[in-house]
């Protein structure tokens, strides 16, 4: 079936900037920048050249998970404008290249952090690709409207990652921040996926508004976003944090319980109509950046 949807290989070797391609380097940048939040907030003093190695590791493993998706999912990335340029369904990468190189990456960042950090942050860094790749992509993306909701596990890994890497253990803060990504991604993914959701359908994508209407997905935005507000100002309402970060959770969670209201009042169902749909999507990746940056500045700053 993915062969009939693929161009024809190529014997051209893979360029470097495909094999970059493969790692989804945005969708990296906050991982790493979650990651690394994680790490520093912790509160011991850490290597710096270990440190950078964690670091570097939670970047590879993500980025194996990746291209590791893109291999399985070559077919449904040939069927969406938004994916098609792609190195696989654009025929300038072979499937095989793209496991072999999803493979070898996520083998080498797994025994890099072993190495590097502890075999509790390498052992949590080998479930978060398995579970993105075997979990998320394999079963869920292609069978469940709530691919988004279960598979959402696999981005809130990287705080949790971060602080293992420099503690070796797990306690309540690196818990509250998987809680959070966790309670962010469906309203991050699927107020995307509204302006989107005419690619999923004609990949065959049961995303939430092909399967249950624009209607419902609004609704669930919402209802996630109901949970996500008092599971980020926990940490501050825990006493886990300072006043810096106690002050930034309250306000992003403001703008972001406003944007979320008014994409629960919008009645629009075409693309062009879903302007606070699309102001969602935009600062839910700004919210993201901002609060795990208020942690970090509230652990050195404030101390």
């Amino acid at each position: 079936m993915i062969s009939a949807l693929l161009p024809a290989s190529t014997s051209i070797p893979a360029d470097w900037r495909d094999l970059l391609a493969l790692t989804k380097p945005r969708v990296m940048t906050l991982v790493v920048f979650t990651g690394l939040a994680g790490l520093l907030a912790a509160p011991v003093s850490v290597n710096p050249v270990l440190g950078f190695a964690a670091v570097l590791c939670i970047a590879l493993g993500a980025g194996a998970a990746g291209a590791l998706n893109q291999w399985y999912e070559a077919d449904l990335d040939a069927k969406m404008k938004r994916t098609a340029s792609r190195p696989l369904p654009a025929g300038r990468m072979t499937r095989q290249t793209a496991l072999h190189f999803g493979v070898g990456l996520a083998a080498f960042s797994v025994i890099l952090m072993d190495l590097a950090a502890n075999h509790l942050a390498a052992a949590i860094l080998a479930v978060s690709i398995l579970f993105y790749v075997l979990v998320y992509t394999v079963w869920l993306k292609r069978r469940t409207a709530q691919n988004i909701v279960i598979g959402g596990a696999a981005g809130a890994f990287p705080p949790l990652i971060g602080w293992v890497a420099a503690t070796g253990d797990i306690s309540a803060l690196p818990v509250l921040l998987f809680a959070i990504i966790f309670l962010w991604t469906p309203p991050h993914f699927w107020a995307l996926s509204l302006f989107i959701k005419t690619d999923y359908a004609a990949a065959g994508v049961p995303m939430l508004p092909v399967v249950a209407g624009v209607t419902t997905t609004r609704r669930q935005i919402w209802l996630y976003t109901i949970p996500m507000i008092p599971a980020a100002v926990a940490p501050w309402a825990m006493g886990l944090t300072g006043w810096v970060y106690g002050a930034a959770s309250i306000a992003l969670n403001a703008v972001f319980l406003l944007f979320a209201l008014a994409v629960l009042a919008n009645k629009a169902t075409e693309p062009a109509a879903m302007k606070p749909e699309k102001r969602l999507f935009a600062f839910s990746i700004l919210y993201l950046f901002a609060l795990f940056g208020a942690l970090v500045v509230d652990r050195w700053v404030i101390g």
